[in-house]
């Protein structure tokens, strides 16, 4: 996946709570082989019954058409584990969520797909949305996950919290398969020593590959 450090771009308001996974990303548009992840996000929010942009839902409007960071409520990313919630954000260019919370799950497919999920709590929360409208989208926030701060218009820095192993895995690049190839040597080891030290479950793996083998043909 793709490495994160520091990201510098507009954020846009969207202060509901209890968004969830079909909000962001509508089940109706998970069917195909070749989905527009970047079409799918709020879809059912961006577009009229005949199918025309509401003018009013916040990523429709010009100055946050482009916007990198997302300001968000309590609970987002509720509901089902779909991954496609966080692909449509990257598809539409958002690297950064900054809630009040998270819904575990949606966390964690943030954090495997390279999207910085920042839980804020209630306090620090609304202060961010106050500054993120305030800005309107006049002027860039970056978020700087090397020193762990928010810095942008109309207020002080705001410093973040994110477990040492997740700030690892986002700046590295890495996903679970990533973070298991990091030790591919000490199991590449422990497989080795297990082979020596039990040899009778080699042989067991090798008849069963043979088995089914002979299955197979």
């Amino acid at each position: 996946m793709q490495s994160f450090t520091s990201h510098t771009g507009i954020a846009a308001p969207f202060p509901k709570d209890d968004i969830n996974t079909d909000q962001i990303a509508p089940i109706l548009h998970s069917r195909g082989l070749k989905e527009d992840y970047r079409a799918m996000l709020f879809h059912r929010a961006r577009r009229r019954e005949d199918g025309s942009e509401d003018p009013d839902f916040i990523l429709n409007k010009p100055q946050f058409r482009d916007a990198g960071i997302l300001a968000v409520g309590e609970n987002f990313g509720a509901g089902s584990s779909r991954e496609s919630a966080v692909w449509s954000m990257l598809a539409n260019g958002i690297r950064v969520i900054i809630a009040k919370s998270f819904a575990d799950i949606y966390r964690e497919n943030c954090l495997q797909n390279g999207v910085l999920p920042i839980a804020l709590g209630s306090v620090l929360g609304n202060q961010f949305i106050a500054s993120v409208v305030a800005a309107d989208g006049q002027a860039p926030f970056t978020v700087d996950l090397l020193t762990q701060r928010i810095s942008g218009p109309g207020g002080p820095d705001i410093e973040f919290e994110i477990p040492p192993a997740d700030r690892t895995r986002l700046i590295e690049g890495l996903d679970d398969i990533g973070l298991t190839l990091k030790h591919v040597d000490a199991i590449a080891s422990w497989e080795a020593h297990a082979q020596a030290a039990q040899p009778w479950l080699q042989a067991a793996r090798d008849s069963r590959r043979a088995a089914l083998k002979g299955v197979r043909e």
